[in-house]
């Protein structure tokens, strides 16, 4: 049996740094990985939806323009079908048609030997792939999450996609009813509706985006309705059914829908089932989360880590990465604590919506004495520049402090412009301070001074009383 300073379970993007940091610094790292190292990020999930969104917004823009003109179908791009299909190849050129060759090279020139399999704990400090048993000091939990469908009748037989095997699928459905207003849900959405294909999205909740300001939401659902989607709200499918082979969806609202295809994007669940982790006494948490402290150690371990979406903790990427830096850090013998403050989100439809740290609703929920400021986004010279209609920012501050604990935007580039208010949020950066910066013109980031200055005024002593 050989032994290992470092045993990773999972590839994907926490995986990968973990391993490839403790290894590049000395330590003998072994990562376990049964399908892609890189995880489902790179070629399933992130990388290619990230490709057609800017296909479909080429497109769209193209169309536009073109009818500005006078023309009625942009001849550049060409019908619909053809116009996907050239979308498709290049997304599978964007992903290296999912083959995760160069990723493993990586990990291996870093000194990180890959096992292919699949993991688990047999015994303590003993990890088994298949019949080989690997020696662990310190066990990294990285399995990421997987998709979980909803609870509706029949879906087991009519065509159905999680979002992976929609990314993975070169087929553009004649008609698609997409189940689930979250992320995933608004940009698959998006990208079929743009391609020509009849978009129907339901939403239980009474807004896209549940956990985002409700203004910026609002916002997304037009965009998307001027796509031509079909955005059902507080509406769910309650059965369904085979139909000219597609599916005949009775919805709650009384109607019925039938499509070709049903797209499922209503979450995902922290895979942690089958690992052996109770033969060490851990108990994961009610959706399967491994509940970790802020150094990303296993609640009640000293030798069992976690990063990525098996935590629970905001299931971006990026967070993932981020995780997976602390726990290399603390392996290495630093004390490196997680701070989730200010952890971005995105979505990535066109305009983009950007977001971080809270609302006003949570923040209030918390105690917090909030004040709150708005732009429109279509009112900076860039956007008259561009042409890029409207759009919407919105800021919150806690008052007593003056300092700024969230902000959520949709507009163009926001997911870029955004990263100076997510630096406000994490550093605490005086309002005042941020009412001083200068922001270059014509730039879509000049939305962030008017409703600045205004929390600025709003959180200075004794001027909230004089207006009072």
């Amino acid at each position: 049996m050989e032994s290992f300073d470092v045993v990773v379970l999972g590839g994907g993007s926490a995986g990968e740094v973990v391993a490839s940091t403790v290894a590049r610094a000395g330590g003998r790292v072994a990562l376990v990985e049964q399908l892609r190292v890189g995880g489902e990020c790179p070629y399933v999930a992130c990388m290619p939806s990230k490709a057609l969104l800017r296909s479909a917004a080429a497109r769209h823009q193209a169309s536009r323009l073109d009818r500005l003109g006078g023309a009625a179908e942009p001849p550049a791009l060409g019908p619909a079908e053809r116009a996907f299909a050239a979308a498709v190849r290049r997304r599978d050129e964007v992903v290296d048609h999912r083959d995760d060759s160069e990723a493993a090279d990586g990990l291996r020139d870093a000194g990180v030997v890959l096992v292919r399999g699949r993991g688990r704990v047999v015994r303590p400090r003993v990890v088994a792939v298949d019949a080989t048993e690997l020696g662990v000091a310190d066990l990294v939990v990285a399995t990421g999450s997987s998709p979980t469908p909803p609870p509706v009748d029949g879906l087991d037989a009519v065509p159905t996609w999680t979002s992976d095997e929609a990314l993975s699928s070169p087929d553009r459905p004649g008609s698609l009813l997409v189940i689930g207003g979250g992320a995933v849900g608004c940009e698959l959405a998006q990208v079929y509706a743009r391609f020509g294909v009849r978009v129907v999205l339901v939403q239980r909740g009474d807004q896209l985006l549940a956990r985002e300001e409700t203004g910026v939401a609002r916002e997304l659902e037009r965009v998307l309705r001027d796509d031509g989607v079909d955005v059902r709200l507080q509406t769910q499918a309650d059965r369904v059914e085979p139909c000219d082979g597609g599916a005949r969806v009775h919805l709650s609202d009384g109607s019925v829908e039938q499509v070709s295809r049903l797209l499922l994007a209503t979450g995902r669940a922290p895979v942690t089932e089958g690992l052996g982790l109770d033969l060490l006494g851990i108990e994961p948490g009610e959706r399967g989360e491994l509940r970790t402290d802020e150094r990303c150690r296993v609640q009640g371990q000293q030798h069992v880590w976690a990063a990525g979406d098996v935590t629970g903790v905001a299931p971006y990427t990026h967070t993932a990465t981020y995780q997976a830096r602390v726990v290399a850090d603390n392996l290495l013998g630093h004390d490196h604590r997680a701070d989730y403050r200010a952890v971005p989100r995105g979505v990535y439809t066109d305009p983009p919506v950007a977001s971080v740290g809270r609302d006003e609703r949570t923040a209030r929920a918390d105690g917090v004495d909030v004040v709150t400021a708005a732009m429109d986004v279509g009112e900076t010279a860039r956007a008259a520049a561009d042409a890029a209609g409207g759009g919407r920012l919105v800021l919150t501050a806690d008052r007593r402090r003056g300092v700024l604990v969230g902000a959520a935007a949709i507009g163009p580039r926001a997911d870029e412009w955004l990263a100076e208010l997510v630096l406000a949020v994490r550093a605490e950066v005086p309002l005042d301070v941020l009412a001083d910066v200068v922001h270059a013109f014509p730039t879509y980031s000049e939305a962030v001074e008017p409703p600045v200055r205004e929390l600025a005024r709003a959180c200075r002593p004794g001027e909230a009383a004089a207006r009072g």
